[in-house]
């Protein structure tokens, strides 16, 4: 079975266990082929519109989604299947990624680093559905918000578009809002959401990195400037202003430079 033709399989899977469950083995696959020199080839298959998805839970507009009160246990509940929702989606959308893009010729190591991301967003959901569980609940007990897909139709014509506005803004949003949810967990003395989001948060950074590594790639093919052409695809594909504050540290080791993104943002500047 060639990459393409493995996305996909994951993409088209309904049943988000079977997924994630499919996501790895296939990952394991690919990553143990490449070790030994004899890696699938990466073909051409048709990724759909959007991927499968299991009944539950429903998908609501985002201002549709019920609030969530993170003092009570029932508000950590929502926020951990908040974050397996957004989990369960970054493993289609790095498997998009690879399948939708395939025309475009990359070197190896660009489906290497998209294969590990999706792998480690498998892990995570694993993790939060564990959680859940634990607590008595599952994914898919809760309303999920449905608009995580538009940035992926949004952007199906467009590689560095795509690279500029999942990886480096909606990830690199991640690496801003983990810390504060990791504190919240500490001071309700959850152990193990505290380890679940440090994984999470400790891993999402490289996710971050390989778009910004990539999309550098690519401006350097093209002879763009990458500051000024991730402005300009931000600007066009996710024209929300973004939010501070911005974990400036994670964001810089992750290869997002403060110029990258305050000139983005509500106030133009930081301070």
């Amino acid at each position: 079975m060639s990459l393409s033709a493995m996305a996909v399989e994951v993409l088209r899977c309904a049943d988000a266990p079977a997924k994630v469950a499919l996501s790895r083995r296939h990952a394991a696959t690919w990553l143990a082929a490449r070790e030994a020199g004899e890696p699938p080839e990466l073909g051409r298959a048709s990724p759909p519109d959007r991927p499968a998805r299991p009944p539950r839970p429903p998908l609501l507009a985002p201002r549709d989604v019920p609030r969530r009160r993170p003092g009570t246990q029932a508000g950590r509940i929502a926020m951990l299947h908040a974050i397996a929702h957004i989990e369960l989606n970054a493993v289609d959308l790095h498997w998009d990624v690879i399948a939708r893009f395939a025309h475009v010729p990359m070197p190896a190591g660009f489906y290497d680093d998209w294969v590990r991301a999706a792998d480690d967003e498998s892990r995570h959901f694993a993790l939060l559905s564990d959680r859940l569980r634990a607590q008595g609940s599952d994914y898919g007990a809760l309303p999920a918000h449905a608009g995580m897909w538009r940035a992926a139709e949004d952007t199906a014509g467009d590689l560095m578009a795509r690279l500029a506005v999942v990886p480096m803004v909606l990830e690199a949003r991640g690496l801003d809002v983990t810390p504060g949810m990791i504190a919240l967990f500490e001071k309700a003395g959850d152990a193990q959401a505290v380890a679940a989001l440090q994984t999470i948060y400790a891993e999402e950074v490289s996710h971050v990195a390989y778009g910004a590594k990539w999309f550098n790639f690519l401006c350097g093919r093209h002879d763009l400037d990458p500051k000024d052409s991730f402005h300009a695809l931000v600007r066009r594909y996710f024209p929300t202003p973004l939010r501070p504050p911005f974990n400036e540290e994670k964001r810089a080791e992750a290869g997002l430079p403060p110029d990258f993104y305050w000139p983005l943002s509500e106030t133009g500047a930081p301070g």
